[in-house]
């Protein structure tokens, strides 16, 4: 019951998630800018809800991103989600019953990356993030040399995520990799 017809190309990281069905999904989706990337890994989000192998996820990106990816979740997926950033924190937490946090209550979640980084959310989020996180413009979380402060506090946040055991983690971008690792 999806809002479009995805091209069969599409379909491939689809296919290569699946085959990984015994280990953590462990994915990065590295394709030219428009060729949809944010549609192949929800491809890979509704499947795996509708097996009911994963009940949360969450999308980690930039703050000008998140209206997007609530919307494609939305129109295009039947996926309902909360945008998790500065100005929506405290409007979810007066949703959250118990001692939950926003983290751990919603189950989709879109998270503007520059508000989980700082040292205060990002062990909250790391804690409780949802069986798989998705990072959208993950080359922005590299660690290059002479790298910003900014791109050092991206770098350890995706570095915990990615060191949680059992922990599902896609990374999309669409900029060439440099070859330093």
């Amino acid at each position: 019951t999806l809002g479009f017809r995805p091209r069969s190309y599409q379909m491939v990281p689809l296919i290569m998630a699946l085959r990984q069905a015994e280990e953590p999904l462990r994915l990065m989706i590295a394709d030219d800018v428009g060729v949809g990337k944010t549609i192949e890994a929800l491809l890979i989000v509704r499947e795996l809800l509708d097996r009911r192998e994963i009940e949360r996820f969450a999308v980690v990106c930039p703050p000008h991103l998140c209206e997007q990816w609530r919307y494609e979740l939305s129109s295009k997926f039947g996926i309902e989600a909360v945008i998790v950033r500065s100005s929506t924190q405290a409007r979810l937490d007066r949703g959250v019953r118990g001692d939950a946090s926003v983290f751990s209550f919603y189950p989709h979640q879109v998270v503007s990356i520059d508000y989980i980084k700082s040292e205060r959310h990002r062990r909250q989020f790391v804690s409780e993030c949802p069986e798989l996180v998705i990072v959208d413009e993950a080359h922005s979380c590299a660690r290059p040399s002479g790298a910003s402060e900014t791109q050092q506090q991206r770098f350890r946040l995706v570095r915990e995520i990615a060191d949680r055991p059992g922990q599902g983690l896609m990374l999309l971008t669409a900029t060439p990799h440099s070859g330093k690792t």
